[in-house]
């Protein structure tokens, strides 16, 4: 009889492993299921090396058997765009709510869809189900496009008969956190504008108009200011030594990244990003309400509350917001509150946690999470808003007082010129006198 490894997740979050001699995988799966836990990565122990080395060269480009289940910890979307994915979500949520089968929904979504990839996606979801998995279990063998979020959620729709309301809460979780960031990107999109207008005037005023300057300063018998001069060495350095600049940025740049994957780079930048002046405030809001959102969400789909916590620490952002629900985590599996850890975290305002602390007491601890989200959505609009507005009479005279700095750097030595050139015309005519 063969031999199957496992990987699941009992109820409290806690990965679990083990073998099991059975049958068929099929059998696997229901033996795993019926001690309680639920798989993440079921493989006949045999093939276990063979899949690796076939991943391996073909570069993930291998199709998942339906049974072939395993989970990983990928960004909401992976090939496919949020934007599609939500609309997929929320059409299949009206289809199931309408009393549509979900196998007949899927096929139906299958035929409409343009997004080559989901469609092929939602192909292999329906020959999932027709096999005998759950949606949730044909969801978890696309990691890539259906995070832990996702497919927990449906799970817990799933045991609780409410497929569609789960899949609606999904819809409007990612419509929130869509509509934040397409609220951030046109927040950024004048500034990064006159960034490069600005860049592309100050190389044309560096590599054309001061060597001009630079051509007439030649022919003059006048000593150059000291600003002149420095205005000067720069363009030269512009003009002569642009790719070794180039090369520099990109060196610490590619330094900056590889510095970025280390733990200690990654937690101290994450710190930096949270105490930025102006910015760090608007970083911290964002971060407290994907954190209160995804919990709450959660919680109110019927997901185990240590369950939960796990996801939403993996699925954070934020190094710091991360170690914080660590605790949070650490602290509900002892049989303890939330509130304490949150408090001491320093990372959640006095607010956040008086809010959690009166949801936990009064047993409305889902429903107090979204309403923290929501305020807090409503103040990094707020807080966008007020940025954009600040930054755009910034940017403007700072780009004046670079380009006015270059002109009148320019024309120093011409003013010093005429000035001795009048001073000494008035001199001749004193001794004429």
């Amino acid at each position: 009889m063969p031999k199957y490894n496992y990987v699941a997740l009992d109820a409290r979050g806690n990965e679990t492993k083990g073998s099991l001699e059975v049958a068929t995988q099929n059998e696997a799966i229901g033996r795993v299921k019926e001690m309680g836990l639920f798989p993440t990565k079921i493989a006949e122990a045999e093939k276990v090396q063979e899949k690796q080395a076939a991943k391996k060269a073909k570069a993930g480009g291998r199709k998942r058997s339906a049974l072939d289940i395993q989970i990983k910890i990928p960004g909401l979307s992976g090939r496919v765009k949020l934007k599609v994915l939500t609309a997929f979500t929320r059409q299949l949520a009206t289809l199931v709510d309408a009393g549509l089968p979900l196998l007949r929904g899927l096929r139906v979504l299958e035929k409409q869809e343009r997004n080559a990839a989901l469609k092929s996606i939602i192909g292999e979801l329906a020959l999932a189900i027709e096999g005998g998995s759950t949606f949730s279990e044909a969801l978890a063998q696309h990691p890539k496009t259906f995070n832990r979020l996702y497919v927990n959620m449906v799970k817990a729709g799933e045991l609780g008969g409410v497929l569609e309301v789960v899949l609606k809460r999904l819809a409007e979780f990612s419509e929130k956190a869509q509509k934040i960031k397409g609220k951030i990107k046109s927040a950024l999109f004048y500034p990064i504008a006159v960034l490069i207008v600005a860049s592309g005037i100050l190389i044309l005023l560096m590599t054309f108009v001061v060597p001009r300057f630079k051509e007439v300063f030649a022919g003059m018998n006048v000593t150059m200011p000291r600003f002149t001069l420095i205005v000067l060495a720069i363009s030269d350095a512009i003009r002569h030594h642009i790719l070794p600049v180039m090369g520099g940025v990109a060196v610490v740049w590619v330094l900056f990244l590889l510095f970025l994957k280390t733990k200690v780079g990654r937690l101290i930048w994450d710190k930096f990003k949270l105490k930025m002046p102006a910015i760090g405030p608007v970083i911290s809001k964002i971060a407290i309400s994907r954190f209160t959102r995804t919990l709450g969400t959660l919680v109110s789909s019927g997901v185990p509350i240590l369950q939960a916590l796990t996801i939403v620490k993996e699925t954070a952002g934020n190094v710091i917001i991360s170690n914080a629900v660590a605790k949070v985590h650490e602290s509900v599996k002892e049989g303890e509150t939330i509130t304490a850890p949150l408090e001491s975290s320093a990372v959640f305002p006095p607010m956040v946690v008086s809010m959690v602390d009166v949801g936990e007491q009064t047993g409305a601890l889902p429903e107090m999470l979204l309403r923290i989200a929501d305020n807090y959505e409503e103040e990094v609009d707020n807080s966008v808003a007020a940025m954009t507005s600040l930054l755009e009479p910034i940017m403007i005279v700072a780009l004046a007082g670079i380009v006015g700095s270059i002109v009148i750097a320019m024309f120093l030595p011409l003013i010093a010129m005429i000035t001795q050139m009048s001073g000494g015309g008035g001199g001749g005519g004193g001794g004429e006198d």
